[in-house]
């Protein structure tokens, strides 16, 4: 038996099960339940599709068994070429007719006015795919898969090929088709039919494009408004990040690991706790207003409660991320650029305008990115901060959860936003593109950096300093808010937050009591299944971006980079829509957010990925290849464990966004899996202030050892070095005892 017939036989034995031993359709207690295992046979609902086939009259099912009949008489043919074109054009067959007849037939019968002309009506609908039609699906993926290699496609390595083949399956699935999806709710209406009245009255709505005002005022429309506050903020988070990254590497700073260690802070604390925190400093009943009110005996400003608050806020939250884009590219100036300025006596001011700072445009340009686009997403901030100046990420979700429940309007602010930061994530690519900023070459490049101009550098440190020591404040804010009775007016010193929130009795066997536990143990585990999983897909990804070539690479690149620029406002609308009806009904469920984050956080794995790989030299693969090891062990054996910093990385970031996601989960949790930041919006939106605080900082600390847990489970790559120094060789280290810096 050839290897090719052993994985076609794999796969078929896969396929029948699918068809005679899994629900076909969704089942309501949910699969991990197993309760559908007593009414396989016996159930509609839990019955599996053969029998839909033949006891429920499904009969447009009989299409998934013929399919396999005919993979299976495929397989004795031996002509690799012919062969390989038949299990292709099945493979493909299968996955277009499962989609198709999964879009095409709903509850209650067909959804498309032309099927029914064609086809005439049916007796019956169906409800979503279930185990057996995703498995059915995934195993026509596979052999399509099959029948490329044994065309000599990717040379032939299937495993290669499938790996291509599922991952772009399920980027279209989880990316492209809830994006197609909330386009089409834009224009239809509550039965599915086409109107598009609903999205021209909403696109004229002047309460989104109004301009009767002066710029961020507040009759502007909510659209400018949140275009103003998001290149302020992103803006102001660049220009800070850079004053911040110029501080840790051109100046005798005293504090420069504290400074570093200020910018991991925002990046673990939930989204809305900075604003929480300035409430506590600045609102009505903040220290500082009441402390300015009573000294100048005035009544206590609202201010903060509009742009203004959101934006401070927002600056607090995106200037850590920008100055860790900053630090590198600030580091990464040739220090022999500079010196050659100032040999042509050009002194440190015109070096570091002329020289210097045009060397950091691509840095500065994917930090005001990031600002940006984050600003765009962020939901916790402008709700708690808000008041009744909305931005399109609020003013989403009370379309969508508020007493409007108008999807058309959700669909139409959300293809807004969806082209503002489209449109800035174009602008920056045009900006930069044919323009070549390397300094750092395969040459040494010896010397040190030019200290900053006097000015300059007096001017950084005048930044700078004021604002670690507001920072420092506000986080200082945090940890006092949850100890705080009632902020105001009354701020004795309690337990009882953390009590509420996180208290345990014993009666016979560990009770959680506290009020936030369950949420608290759901966000656990989501973030713990969804991380690795994260990881593993990043990193396969960039495993097939870097080191193979196939059709349509730059496309697939493209589509994964697109999740990162989509808003996650926009991603938790999209999967409303697309996964609240079949073919796939998944909202309210654990898996829906699992694989929300999946593919929100999965370009990161990626492109951390991509970065690691590039500096393993493809001589490693080819030398296991040579030695006959498949490409699925040489992954294994060889990359895997050199890619040790970067499979840490993307855990850790695929963890920590798992926690902190608001402006995603916060439509699509439910009562059964609520997660932790949309249960402290609801704190939040009660006033119990105490009691979120005292929730957001457990969060924090669990990520801190959650962290370190997943840097030791992981361990650090080894490499095998010699150390030359001056001339003299020592002896090299034995592979495996020395670690790599």
């Amino acid at each position: 038996m050839t290897r090719g017939n052993r994985r076609l036989d794999v796969v078929l034995l896969t396929g029948l099960a699918a068809l005679t031993l899994l629900p076909w359709y969704r089942v309501e207690s949910g699969f991990y339940a197993f309760r559908w295992l007593s009414g396989l046979f016996s159930t509609a609902e839990a019955a599996p599709g053969l029998l839909q086939i033949v006891s429920y009259e499904r009969v447009w099912l009989i299409v998934v068994p013929i399919l396999l009949v005919l993979t299976a008489g495929i397989r004795p043919v031996r002509d690799p070429m012919r062969r390989g074109m038949l299990l292709a054009a099945v493979g493909a067959a299968g996955v277009l007719y499962l989609s198709l007849q999964g879009l095409a037939i709903g509850f209650t019968g067909w959804n498309w006015t032309v099927s029914e002309t064609l086809f005439g009506p049916l007796a019956d609908g169906q409800p979503s795919m279930g185990a057996g039609a995703v498995l059915s699906t995934l195993v026509f993926v596979l052999v399509f898969s099959f029948g490329l290699a044994e065309r000599g496609v990717m040379k032939g390595d299937a495993f290669i090929v499938s790996a291509i083949s599922l991952l772009a399956f399920l980027v279209t699935v989880f990316v492209l088709y809830p994006i197609v999806s909330m386009f089409i709710g834009a224009v239809q209406d509550y039965d599915g039919s086409f109107k598009p009245d609903g999205f021209i009255r909403n696109m004229q709505d002047p309460g989104i494009w109004s301009l009767s005002c002066v710029i961020g005022g507040a009759r502007c429309g909510v659209a400018w408004r949140t275009l103003w506050l998001a290149i302020m903020s992103g803006l102001a988070s660049t220009l800070l990040g850079l004053a911040f990254a110029l501080v840790a590497t051109r100046t005798r700073f005293p504090y420069k690991k504290g400074l570093r260690l200020l910018t991991i802070l925002p990046i673990i604390t939930p989204p809305f706790v900075i604003g929480l925190a300035l409430t506590l400093l600045f609102g009505r009943a903040g220290i500082v207003t009441e402390f300015v009110a009573d000294l100048l005996n005035i009544e206590p400003g609202r201010w903060l409660y509009g742009l203004t608050g959101i934006w401070i806020a927002q600056v607090l939250s995106f200037t850590p991320i920008t100055f860790l884009v900053l630090i590198g590219v600030v580091e990464g100036v040739s220090p022999s650029m500079e010196e050659a300025s100032q040999t042509l006596r050009a002194d440190r001011w015109r070096t570091f305008r002329r020289v210097s700072l045009p060397l950091m445009k691509p840095g500065l340009a994917n930090a005001f990115l990031i600002g940006f686009i984050e600003s765009m997403a962020d939901f916790g901030n402008p709700l708690v901060l808000g008041g009744s100046h909305g931005v399109l990420s609020t003013e989403i979700f009370f379309a969508v959860v508020g007493s409007q429940n108008d999807p058309s309007r959700a669909a139409v602010l959300a293809i807004v936003l969806l082209a503002f930061t489209l449109s800035a994530f174009f602008a920056q690519r045009l900006w930069l593109s044919g323009k070549n900023f390397a300094t750092v070459t395969g040459k040494g490049d010896s010397g040190a950096h030019i200290a900053l101009p006097k000015g300059l550098s007096i001017a950084v440190h005048a930044v700078v300093i004021p604002w670690i020591l507001f920072t420092m404040a506000i986080y200082g804010m945090i940890i006092v808010g949850g100890f705080v009775k009632t902020w105001g007016l009354d701020n004795s010193l309690t337990l009882d937050h953390y009590a509420r929130a996180f208290s345990v009795s014993y009666d016979g066997g560990i009770a959680w009591t506290g009020v936030a536990w369950n949420s608290f143990w759901t966000t656990m585990e989501i973030a713990l299944i969804s991380a690795p999983l994260t990881a593993l897909v990043g990193l396969l990804t960039a495993y097939l971006i870097v080191r193979q070539k196939f059709a349509g690479k730059n496309l697939f690149e493209f589509a994964l980079l697109m999740s990162f620029a989509i808003p996650g406002t926009v991603i938790g609308v999209s999967y409303i829509m697309a996964f609240n009806l079949p073919p796939l009904e998944m909202t309210g469920s654990a898996l829906i957010l699992v694989l929300c984050f999946v593919f929100r956080n999965m370009p990161v794995g990626v492109r951390g990925g991509i970065a690691a790989m590039s500096q393993l030299d493809k001589s490693l693969d080819e030398a296991s290849l040579t030695l006959r090891a498949s490409s699925a062990r040489t992954i294994r054996k060889v990359i895997l464990p050199l890619l040790r910093p970067a499979i840490t990385a993307a855990l850790v970031y695929s963890f920590v966004r798992a926690i902190t996601s608001i402006s995603a989960v916060i439509f699509l949790v439910s009562a059964e899996y609520n997660m932790a930041t949309a249960y402290i919006v609801g704190l939040v939106e009660n006033g119990e202030y105490g009691v979120a605080i005292a929730y957001s900082s457990m969060l924090i600390v669990v990520m801190l050892v959650i962290i370190a847990g997943f840097q030791l489970a992981v361990g650090e790559r080894r490499l095998r070095r010699e150390n030359r120094i001056a001339g003299v060789d020592t002896p090299s280290v034995p592979l495996g005892q020395e670690k790599s810096a």
